[in-house]
């Protein structure tokens, strides 16, 4: 997401009375969600599932208002206007909620009564106003413009001619119709995120965090380079949990950073570690943000197998980023953390087990009980009992209210900016844009898979500089996925290619949000961080496009075809952090002409073919006999 969509709120607007109508409202959105994923019928409240979106909208939608403000001056007071937009979103929405079944069965879709009209205009206004207060002014244009597509695309030529809308049509497709501000993207954050994202928040605020960064300084804070390789471990942990990459910055960072520093890593390097460490959590399972889910949904497929067509790529992005932390500190002579800091292993375990557990737990759920929606919500049950146990992480009146607004003010973001993405695949889907300029992009890339790919990731890399990862990857899963599955390229992997590279952008100029903002925590160069993270991070540029060629690389294929994937490609994980950090096991440092040579030959072998894996292999082998019979020669000519 950009820097505006994760600023923190300034919480001096939010005391008193408007705190505990956060409170009253997460409450009532959670409990909704509750009875309708687990079919309680709760005091014989079961409504349709359209109904249910707009109940979700009127509880979540509502606090937008409250929570975020209008305007920089509002920053710390809550002016009338708030709270009237708080109020009219939430009988607009219950309204249409109560009214759920005769939208479906009356039509109202296509042509509506004038009070279901005025609603649906209102309820189109109040999206957009909360994506602009949730997520800022960029994605607010976007979302802006595309939703107006339906009036003006029949203006249009070629293929950005769409289907004319009146505005009343237009107004009523886009709040009344499934395709619109309840379709794909929030039906995705009401039926499976709000579960995940209450367990990331009771994870986070039972204690789990400086959990997992002692459980990372434990494992690895005596090794060579220490610092940095706890701050890719923790950092790794909560992004994938959270799946937000600058407020994971800012929280891990805080901690990190001044570690590394401290070790002897350059402020320059010590951001940059971060910036990579909590990019790929966008990436990493058991959770991705929104983003995983939202691939299940379009795919029709179970999440679990998201997860595990995710699994081994971002695995082998933070090989690649441990290897090449390990390299330098080896060619910097960095030590690790000194003992006294490190927490005792087993110590640290016996205190934080549960929430190691809760996470495996969680994943069983998801991949052998197959149970998504209700998976984070026994798991949540779990680690409420358990974190009960302890006093240190007991929760106490004050404790579960932080929970609760925490929960509120996430899902208050979340449904928000999912409801204004909503218009812009609303807008595409209604005018028949979508699918025609797929079919273009196939003509013009003429069957080259190589090209179109080129285009998916220019294109990718460029809304992710506007645009939240979430964002970015709906738009180019109706756009452009659908021209790159036509070419015969694996769905999963094409879904998967759009995630990675939207999420580029926070480390590459010249946007590179997250670079910058590490930068910031560690008093660093921005641009210097930048450019050093794209280094650190190349594995994610070249990855998606081998699994995109040959979906060996998500587990996709013959036993034999994925196994030898697998091996050659964390070989060639090893070879690419030799070449980048100019440091070889075994061998130390290398010349600029060696480091070329072992980078291109674990190029080759991070591509899943054979053919590629032994010409990858046979320029290894003949660089290592180079460089061991070029170093005595060397040695006597000194």
């Amino acid at each position: 997401m950009s820097v505006s969509s994760e600023k923190k709120e300034d919480r001096g607007r939010i005391n008193g009375f408007a705190f505990a109508v956060v409170i009253i409202m997460s409450s009532l959105g959670i409990l909704i969600a509750i009875n309708q994923i687990f079919q309680l019928d709760l005091f014989g409240f079961m409504p349709v599932a359209t109904g249910y979106y707009y109940y979700i909208l009127a509880a979540f939608l509502s606090i937008t208002f409250i929570i975020f403000p209008a305007w920089k001056g509002d920053e710390h007071r809550l002016p009338w206007y708030d709270w009237a937009l708080f109020l009219i979103t939430t009988v607009v929405n219950v309204y249409l909620a109560t009214n759920a079944y005769n939208i479906l069965t009356s039509g109202w879709e296509y042509s509506a009564p004038p009070l279901p009209t005025a609603a649906s205009v209102v309820l189109w206004l109040l999206a957009l106003e909360g994506v602009r207060r949730a997520a800022g002014m960029i994605l607010f244009t976007i979302c802006f413009v595309f939703s107006l597509y339906l009036l003006y695309g029949q203006y249009l030529p070629g293929i950005f001619y769409g289907s004319p809308f009146s505005f009343t049509q237009a107004a009523t497709y886009h709040a009344l119709g499934v395709e619109g501000i309840i379709g794909i993207p929030i039906r995705v954050v009401a039926n499976l995120l709000v579960g995940f994202i209450i367990f990331g928040v009771v994870l986070v605020t039972s204690g789990g965090g400086q959990f997992f960064m002692n459980f990372a300084l434990s494992l690895l804070g005596g090794t060579r380079g220490g610092a940095a390789k706890v701050s890719v471990l923790s950092s790794a942990f909560m992004a994938s949990l959270s799946g937000s990459v600058i407020s994971n910055i800012v929280t891990t960072g805080s901690m990190t950073i001044p570690a590394m520093k401290k070790t002897g890593y350059s402020p320059v390097y010590a951001g940059a570690i971060e910036a990579c460490a909590s990019t790929g959590g966008s990436i990493m399972p058991p959770i991705m943000g929104a983003a995983g889910f939202l691939i299940a949904s379009f795919l029709g497929v179970p999440y679990s197998e998201v997860m595990l067509a995710a699994f081994f790529p971002a695995a082998l992005y933070y090989i690649t980023l441990l290897l090449q932390v390990d390299g330098h500190a080896a060619r910097e002579n960095i030590s690790g953390l000194p003992k006294e800091e490190i927490p005792e292993f087993w110590a640290t375990l016996k205190k934080g087990w549960f929430y190691l557990f809760s996470i495996i737990l969680l994943i069983f759920i998801l991949i052998y009980l197959q149970i998504e929606s209700w998976a984070p919500f026994y798991t949540i049950i779990f680690l409420f009992a358990a974190a009960m146990i302890r006093k240190e992480t007991r929760y106490n009146w004050k404790k579960f209210l932080a929970f609760l607004y925490e929960t509120g003010r996430l899902m208050a973001q979340m449904t928000a900016i999912l409801a204004g993405i909503g218009l812009i695949v609303g807008a595409l889907s209604g005018t028949g844009v979508g699918n025609a300029f797929s079919r273009e992009l196939v003509l013009l890339a003429g069957d080259n898979r190589f090209l179109l790919l080129g285009f998916g990731a220019v294109a990718s890399f460029i809304l992710g500089i506007g645009m939240p990862v979430t964002a970015c990857y709906v738009f180019l899963a109706v756009v452009l996925v659908p021209a790159l599955v036509n070419l015969g390229l694996n769905p999963m992997a094409c879904h998967l290619f759009v995630l990675y590279w939207g999420c580029l952008s926070y480390i590459t100029p010249p946007v590179a949000i997250g670079s910058i903002t590490a930068a910031t925590l560690a008093k660093a160069e921005p641009m210097s961080t930048a450019w050093l993270s794209v280094r650190l991070g190349s594995a994610k540029y070249i990855v998606p496009f081998f699994f995109a060629l040959n979906p060996a690389l998500i587990m996709d294929g013959p036993v034999f075809t994925v196994s030898l994937a697998v091996v050659t490609a964390i070989i060639g994980c090893v070879f690419l952090a030799a070449g980048l950090e100019g440091w070889l096991y075994f061998f130390g440092k290398l010349k600029l002409w060696q480091r070329v040579v072992i980078f291109f030959s674990g190029f080759l072998l991070l591509y899943p073919n054979w053919m590629a894996a032994v010409v990858g292999g046979g320029l290894f082998l003949a660089a290592l006999a180079f460089i061991k019979f070029a170093r005595p020669m060397e040695g006597r000519a000194a």
